[in-house]
């Protein structure tokens, strides 16, 4: 018999939210670790927070609610609470009640600085490492290091030459493109850049002046971007540390160092090898890796090494050390960190950053490090 649709409304309905999610759903094991940290994070959250006035959003519902907005790819604060107003899933993440009111989004833009201030978003990142490291899931001896370019927001458009003495910003009113153009007024006015040459030391964004014009590799167009960093430990393929720079050509090598250092400090880890790519062959990055006892596992490019300093040793060295299977092994697991990136850009959102200033955008990246770190950890979990 054919069923009939029932148009009558409900007036009262009652059913437990907590039921109506599946058991072995994976944001199941997100939500208590999740939980469990930012309980342990409460005193950091009283220093942040004033004693008098008015309760605003609790820090621990927007913390969770950017990990959701990293979790399933939504695309802005907007949409998250377009999302969280009639999504069970979402609201059961955050501890909402199914019929309490959403929120604005500018509650984001009002807390960042907060966040900011007190880093907050990078004390729960470095817990959530801290998680993996009690149940066992941490090598302490194997690391990978890699880098990837953030586009930034900003267009072609916005870069005009740099004029000694005169302070280059967003700030500036004027919207000419640097190749003129004429035509139609307005922001979107037409440029034309044949027969001038752009670069990074005679062209500045005026949108995002820490963006730099970078390619990945040759024949590829430039675009502005950010340069991101990622260290990995080769157990588990979880992310111990993010970092944002400048795309200067040698952000990864100084960046590999500082994150070396942040984890050695933070966690206690020094690992016995570092794997890398052919982006990290320089002589003076591997003599400082070897300073640490630190054994680098990185490819050399050919050619013959004709530096005789301890640069081309250390080179040298390098060479002969891509011949044991300890190399080899190295090389082979690298590539998990390619994942990380890969769906921290893809899915987290980061392959286009929404932010400007690096503060900002490393502080995206860290909470999308998070996210892929609890997603990681609960299906290492299931195994």
């Amino acid at each position: 018999m054919r069923g009939r649709i029932d148009r009558q409304t409900s007036m009262f309905v009652a059913y437990n939210v907590e039921d109506r999610i599946l058991a072995t759903h994976p944001l199941r094991r997100v939500k208590a670790w999740a939980d469990a940290i930012l309980q342990d994070m409460r005193r950091d959250f009283d220093a942040a927070y004033a004693k008098t006035g008015r309760p605003g959003i609790p820090p621990e519902q927007l913390l969770k609610a950017l990990l959701l907005r990293a979790l399933f790819s939504i695309p802005s604060e907007r949409r998250l609470m377009e999302a969280l107003e009639f999504n069970l899933l979402y609201r059961w993440f955050v501890d909402l009640p199914p019929d309490a009111e959403m929120w604005g989004e500018k509650v984001f833009s009002m807390n960042r600085d907060r966040f900011m201030a007190h880093d907050l978003v990078r004390k729960f990142f470095d817990r959530v490492v801290v998680e993996a490291m009690k149940l066992d899931l941490v090598s302490h001896d194997h690391f990978t290091v890699d880098g990837t370019l953030i586009r930034s927001w900003a267009s072609h458009k916005s870069l005009k030459p740099i004029t000694p003495g005169i302070k280059n910003d967003h700030d500036t009113d004027d919207d000419t493109p640097s190749g003129g153009g004429g035509g139609r007024g307005g922001r979107d006015v037409p440029a034309d850049w044949r027969g001038e040459r752009r670069g990074n030391a005679t062209h500045r964004s005026t949108t995002d002046p820490e963006a730099r014009l970078a390619r990945k590799g040759r024949g590829k167009e430039a675009h502005l971007c950010h340069s991101g960093h990622v260290i990995m430990e080769n157990r588990s393929g979880l992310c111990l540390d993010i970092a944002i720079d400048r795309a200067d050509g040698q952000a990864e090598r100084r960046e590999a160092l500082r994150m070396l250092r942040r984890v050695e400090l933070r966690h206690g880890l020094r690992p016995e090898t570092l794997g890398a790519d052919t982006g990290y062959d320089d002589g003076g990055f591997l003599v400082e890796l070897e300073s640490r006892d630190i054994e680098p596992h990185v490819p050399i490019r050919r050619g013959a090494i004709v530096s005789d300093d301890e640069r081309g040793a250390a080179r040298r060295r390098s060479r002969r050390r891509a011949r044991t299977k300890r190399y080899r092994t190295s090389q082979r697991v690298r590539k998990r960190v390619e994942q990380v990136i890969g769906w921290c850009k893809t899915v987290g959102g980061l392959a286009r950053t929404r932010f400007i200033g690096h503060p900002l955008i490393e502080m995206d990246a860290r909470i999308t490090g998070a996210a892929y770190n609890l997603l990681r950890m609960a299906k290492l979990a299931e195994t």
